[in-house]
């Protein structure tokens, strides 16, 4: 089977991806001359592309573009620039100069926490790059591969009542982060100005064209699976004994993007591999990520991820490649439990003594509204906290390391800038992708829309006697997957201006994918099926039942099993 698909995918054409890859001498391509083209605020050609690697997306504002248009003006064109930071943690006093750029440098003056445990800057325009990546490298940050081709971001379980082990984990996240970057000097010389070292450049792990697609990677310490491990191509569950992390249960293959109408497209949960001892960590990785990088599909984008590769060659000899290049076979899988995976908010004590403080941000957005003083209230912390600033992968961000002499001053602020205002369990546990108006594939509303749908449910839920109830509840623009909302009990994907599918089904631990309850229905629909399912399950459910169990028990929907088969059936 190996033999065959490989020759199928030599034969046929290469996507143009491949190509501008091939051609942009170890992602340099011509952005240096773009830099210095005063006439356009984008990037022309093969460097729009290019400049992902770098860890920016060319987008415009789609609100403004038929008024632009009518202008004879080009799209209002600015940068998306996403930070390297594995595991989600960034000293309080970085933290300044991550504000004062977004004030001072971005259009829409904000910063925003991604479900990829980092933040963006949205609205950077092409003359201010240089300024924000020399800014990140003078504290010690980078933008490098958290976009395209590449591994990007690595995820880790944000856990402070455990830090001596979150410590560790965070540790791994970051090592294999190293370990996976490109080697290319590329990012050094366009961005920091660095003098080109005459070599041959080189990429023993991700190869000359780099990985066939995106590859995402976790970190993962029981029983907190806050990450969604199941959505990512490679993954680590940590195995702990005596406080320590011994080893890895392995998991391979996650991805919840899909294509609407497109039946060779389908999400699909990581699947685990196996357990290696912590020292051959590194090895496993490398062997993953070559396997696909040899074997992924260059001639089919949308077939391309890993999760694809593994069905086209099967799980097994996927595996056996894996154990071969590692010179490592698995052992059987070790025990673990995971029992949520939302953040918990408030006051928490850690082990050593030190306090943590949990708090909601909804969308991820930081910004000073008339409710709430995100920013600046963000800012204050920062200017007196000599600990850690923790961003989770739902969006939210945690003051941690906080001694018992800052712990009153902390809480002062915070509830004087509103940062700790009374939030509901559904809110809490919502999400939405960025879509409108920067995202170029929004098809719908997502993080604009989120706290309406979020008002109403919570208005349902109430007139039920639901209120203190848990609903996974996200929205995604389009099915790019970038909301995951794929893994949620109630799940809306775009399809058109104020229309989606509606999926339930999932489960709060996150190992469940969703299936289509409604296609292509209104905004004001989807809340007459949510009434009609939220009051059954008000009525019929059993004690302490789930929203993902009881549709999938009553028979509003069918389980899914098999993503392959069940997704589109």
């Amino acid at each position: 089977m190996k033999k065959n698909y490989k020759k199928i995918v030599v034969e046929k054409k290469l996507t143009d991806a491949e190509r501008i890859k091939e051609n942009s001498n170890y992602l340099r391509g011509t952005i240096v001359d773009d830099l210095k083209n005063e006439i356009t605020n984008g990037f022309s050609g093969d460097n729009f592309s290019l400049i992902r690697f770098h860890g920016m997306y060319q987008q415009d504002d789609r609100d403004l573009r038929i008024e632009r248009h009518e202008q004879k003006l080009e799209p209002r064109y600015a940068m998306m620039l996403r930070c390297r930071l594995p595991g989600g943690i960034i000293q309080a006093k970085k933290w300044l100069k991550i504000d004062y750029f977004a004030g001072k440098y971005t259009l829409y003056r904000t910063i925003r926490l991604t479900n990829r445990q980092t933040f963006q800057f949205h609205g950077i325009l092409k003359k201010k790059l240089k300024d924000v990546h020399k800014m990140l490298h003078d504290i010690g940050l980078d933008s490098l591969a958290t976009a395209n081709d590449v591994n990007r971001n690595v995820l880790c379980t944000s856990n402070p009542m455990q830090s001596l082990i979150h410590q560790e984990g965070y540790e791994w996240a970051k090592k294999i982060s190293n370990f996976l970057l490109p080697h290319t000097k590329a990012y050094a010389e366009i961005w920091l100005d660095k003098k080109k070292i005459i070599t041959t450049d080189k990429e023993p792990i991700l190869g000359k064209t780099y990985l066939p697609r995106k590859f995402k990677t976790t970190v993962v310490i029981p029983p907190y699976n806050d990450v969604d491990l199941y959505a990512n191509d490679m993954n680590f569950i940590a195995i702990v004994e005596n406080q320590k992390i011994i080893g890895f249960n392995v998991l391979i293959g996650g991805g919840l993007s899909f294509i609407h109408g497109n039946k060779n497209t389908w999400p699909f949960l990581a699947t685990e591999i196996g357990y290696i001892s912590v020292e051959n960590t590194l090895s496993i990785a490398e062997a993953i990520v070559t396997t696909q990088r040899d074997w992924g599909n260059r001639t089919d984008r949308a077939n391309a991820k890993t999760r694809y590769t593994i069905n086209n060659f099967g799980l097994n000899v996927f595996k056996k490649e894996i154990e071969k290049r590692a010179k490592i076979s698995f052992e059987p899988i070790r025990d673990y439990n995971f029992i949520s995976r939302g953040d918990r908010f408030g006051w928490i004590k850690n082990i050593n003594k030190s306090w943590s403080l949990t708090l909601f941000i909804q969308n991820g957005r930081i910004y000073d509204s008339n409710d709430q003083l995100l920013k600046s209230g963000l800012l204050k912390i920062a200017e007196i906290h000599e600990g850690n600033f923790r961003i989770t992968s739902n969006q939210n961000i945690i003051i941690s390391e906080i001694s018992e002499e800052n712990k009153n001053k902390i809480e002062k602020i915070a509830i004087s800038y509103g940062l700790m205002n009374k939030i509901s369990n559904v809110r809490k546990n919502s999400m939405a992708c960025v879509s409108f108006p920067t995202c170029p594939l929004a098809m719908a509303e997502a993080e604009r829309i989120l706290s309406f749908f979020i008002t109403q449910l919570e208005s349902i839920m109430l007139k039920y006697g639901l209120e203190h109830e848990i609903i996974i509840f996200r929205i995604s623009g389009c099915p790019n997957g970038c909301g995951r909302t794929l893994l949620a009990e109630i799940g809306l994907i775009g399809k058109s201006i104020g229309r989606y599918n509606l999926y339930i089904g999932g489960n709060q631990i996150g190992n469940r994918i969703p299936k289509i309850y409604k296609e292509n229905i209104t905004e004001k629909e989807i809340l007459i099926h949510l009434n009609y399912l939220i009051k059954n399950w008000s009525i019929e459910r059993n004690k302490k039942e789930d929203f993902g169990d009881f549709v999938i028990r009553k028979n509003f929907i069918k389980e899914i099993v098999n993503p392959i088969h069940d997704f589109w059936s």
